[in-house]
């Protein structure tokens, strides 16, 4: 197999483990009901700690952080085992967030994908993680909305990743994450500019 059908080999792998969603899966476990159906509707942590389940919640926040982390840490060792794997990594990170967005094992009917762009992050860099976690945290402690702090790392990523990363594919990567993910929260900034955006911990949307 040639360097480019390795690569897209990799990008295709990792958009797979995206689709993979957590809510879903952990909801089914528990005995909770499809997060598509109460809530926002968005197959996320955020959505299943609605349910009151603590438990369910953490764990699909840590599967769905985990498979962003993982997908991009085997691109770049299976990259760098035919050098090139900026290209592989930076694929991986974009698909791995698309395919949590729009998974082919659930009809494209996917998260928001803050989870699992943080997981790719973190892989990518963990200064950048740490830094893009700590404005979330900054922003959620401060507003206490969830959406919002999202919205607020999101924002900060491209930005942050140019200076953790470099001017490297893997840095260039966020900007679609962020502009997706930004776009994904498109209901929550009508409700935001509105004033009816829930807080952190409500039955709302």
């Amino acid at each position: 197999m040639n360097t480019s059908l390795a690569t897209l080999a990799v990008i295709a792998g990792a958009y797979l483990v995206g689709s993979v969603s957590f809510a879903v899966v952990v909801s089914r476990l528990f005995g909770l009901p499809d997060p598509h159906s109460y809530g926002s509707g968005n197959p996320g942590a955020t959505n299943v700690l609605r349910t009151g389940n603590k438990l369910a919640a953490a764990l699909t926040l840590a599967g769905d952080a985990g498979k962003g982390w993982l997908a991009v840490w085997l691109a770049y060792r299976l990259g760098g085992s035919w050098g090139d794997a900026s290209l592989a990594t930076a694929g991986a990170a974009l698909a791995v967030f698309l395919g949590h967005t729009y998974p082919v094992f659930h009809r494209f009917s996917g998260g928001k994908g803050v989870s699992t762009a943080a997981g790719a992050a973190f892989a990518l860099s963990w200064p950048l993680g740490l830094a893009l976690l700590g404005v979330w945290l900054a922003s959620a402690l401060l507003f206490r909305m969830a959406s919002l702090a999202s919205l607020a790392a999101a924002a900060s990523a491209p930005p942050l990743g140019l200076y953790f990363i470099g001017n490297w594919p893997e840095a260039w990567a966020l900007f679609p994450i962020a502009l997706l993910l930004i776009w994904r929260h498109r209901a929550n900034i009508k409700r935001l500019l509105a004033g009816e955006e829930p807080k952190i911990g409500s039955k709302g949307p």
